[in-house]
């Protein structure tokens, strides 16, 4: 009898206290959004890479990643979609005056905002609801020099002489930001937009070093190689048929070996910067899980676009990278290699230019197997919504000296559940080039040359090109797509005219020359005559 009272005494004892943890609501979860600059599809480890990312990786198997999760195939206007939920024009471009922010929508639920690394955008961050804010407003910098667009909370912040280092600065002032929070007892939203490994090519002499020599075998093997491992890690669910080397990129083997000595060079320097950032990436993780945080935050890595092709500016070619004064870029060869196993690149709404790298981790949310690969079709419109709901927070309907559009995503709360997503049409415009993606189906439009269309369940690599096959598809979807642009965009009357009857030859004036696999043409005639197009498409 005595037991029994001792036993029914404790748990009076403690039916209160347990009775007030039922009646708390759950914590809110905190936030980090991490955005690549120009991250190549398939750069990361866990998406078939060579480069070195351990804790990515390790992001990636405790959590899940994305097989078909799309941006807009440029800087500016991805950062628009991801910030706002909305389509670019649709949220008023970079002044973002039809839209409201993540950091605006989280702040007025509680949290504690804070960003670092580049805006890009108008005004700056602290004008948009982000409370905390270091990071520069250009879209780009030096490295090590950055530049005179850096601002601390909304202030001009003066460079460093010596010691500086963007990607390391970006998660020194993150890991100040998130003290803060803690000083405040908020939940907390970061989001660091890394300049890396966005051009010019300047990695840590020790992260340099570390890759040098090993793209010696040249993008042919390496693409190859990359290939075969997101074969095995099943990233893609079937095997994908390879993407033939376009006409406008050399076999390695014809490079002459001045040129190969450099090619591998600079991918090594574009490694580095891959690598450093997933270190930094590391370091702010094990600052989150130190605190005893990482079971309930959400975390999101995504990169804003493919690898660029663009050979610009390349500075100081028989210097170390690590020197200040280099401009090194990536060119052609290597983006092609880096979006395996698709086609083109920044700036083009073919698969290689629109298809991103996206992890998810959030051990107390999400259902979702740990290690899983979903393939429902996401866009960085999703993130908003996403955010919304785990958070708990309402997206207002109007907000003060703005005219708000309605949300262009949906909320991926469905597949953090373990599920899939309700079919959607997905729009994509930059500049000339244009898409839509339907279910399977996707249209597409080289710089407004006539639409292609690609079945992606068979053809993910878009070879096949149906659009003769297929008219009646092509003009739906078509018409579908100007409907979008003009009402649910509402881009401007110059980015919705007709596509051309007639292909142009697909160049670009600032893709890598090859001079000497050329006939030794300048880089004046590569402007004034357009390459050949980058591969004959089946089905045509």
């Amino acid at each position: 009898m005595k037991h029994i009272l001792t036993l029914l005494t404790a748990l009076l004892l403690a039916l209160p206290a347990a009775l007030n943890a039922a009646e708390l609501p759950p914590k809110k979860p905190n936030v980090i959004v991490i955005l690549a600059d120009d991250l190549g599809f398939s750069d990361l480890g866990c998406y078939g890479g060579e480069i070195e990312t351990p804790h990515l990786d390790k992001l990636a198997a405790g959590g899940f990643r994305f097989s078909q999760f799309y941006n807009t195939a440029k800087c500016h206007s991805s950062r628009i979609s991801l910030l706002t939920g909305r389509y670019p024009y649709q949220a008023g471009n970079v002044s973002l005056q039809r839209s409201v922010t993540v950091p605006e929508v989280l702040g007025a639920a509680g949290y504690f905002t804070a960003m670092t690394g580049k805006w890009h955008l108008k005004e700056q961050p602290t004008d948009f609801g982000f409370q905390r804010y270091f990071g520069h407003l250009s879209g780009s910098c030096n490295y090590f020099k950055g530049d005179d667009t850096f601002r601390l909370n909304g202030k001009p912040w003066p460079v460093p002489e010596d010691g500086f280092y963007t990607t390391v600065a970006n998660v020194d002032y993150g890991v100040k930001f998130l003290g803060e929070a803690r000083a405040e007892k908020k939940p907390w939203f970061l989001y660091v937009a890394f300049n890396a490994p966005h051009a010019p090519l300047q990695p840590r002499e020790q992260d340099y070093k570390k890759y040098l020599g090993r793209y010696d075998a040249g993008w042919d093997v390496l693409r190859a190689a990359r290939m075969k491992k997101q074969e095995q890690l099943g990233l893609f669910g079937q095997k994908l048929e390879p993407c033939p080397r376009p006409d406008h990129i050399p076999a390695w083997d014809k490079l002459t070996p001045e040129q190969r000595s450099w090619e591998s060079r600079r991918m090594a320097a574009y490694a580095g910067l891959v690598d450093r950032m997933d270190q930094e990436i590391g370091r702010l993780l094990e600052n989150v899980r130190a605190a005893g945080e990482l079971d309930n935050t959400f975390v999101l890595f995504v990169s804003d676009n493919g690898a660029s092709p663009y050979d610009r500016r390349n500075k100081g070619k028989n210097l170390e990278p690590s020197d200040p004064s280099t401009t090194w870029t990536l060119g052609t060869g290597w983006a092609w290699m880096c979006n395996s196993p698709f086609r083109f690149y920044k700036q083009n709404q073919f698969e290689g230019g629109v298809a991103t790298p996206a992890i998810m981790h959030w051990p107390q949310g999400l259902k979702a197997k740990a290690g899983a690969i979903t393939d429902a079709p996401s866009h960085l419109i999703d993130v908003l919504p996403t955010l919304a709901e785990v958070s708990g927070a309402s997206v207002p309907t109007a907000w003060p000296g703005r005219e708000l559009a309605p949300l262009g995503g949906v909320s991926l709360g469905p597949v953090l559940a373990g599920d899939t997503l309700a079919p959607r049409p997905l729009y994509f415009l930059y500049n000339t080039d244009r898409s839509l993606r339907e279910g399977d189906w996707k249209l597409t439009s080289f710089q407004s040359n006539p639409w292609e269309l690609y079945y992606l369940a068979e053809d993910r690599t878009e070879l096949h090109d149906l659009a003769s096959q297929k008219p009646e598809v092509r003009d739906r979807l078509a018409k579908q797509w100007f409907q979008m642009a003009k009402e649910v965009d509402m881009a401007p009357p110059a980015r919705r005219t007709p596509v051309l009857e007639t292909a142009k030859p697909v160049s670009h004036p600032e893709w890598t020359g090859y001079e000497p696999e050329q006939g030794g043409k300048s880089k004046k005639d590569r402007k004034n005559k357009s390459a050949t197009a980058p591969l004959k498409s089946k089905g045509n």
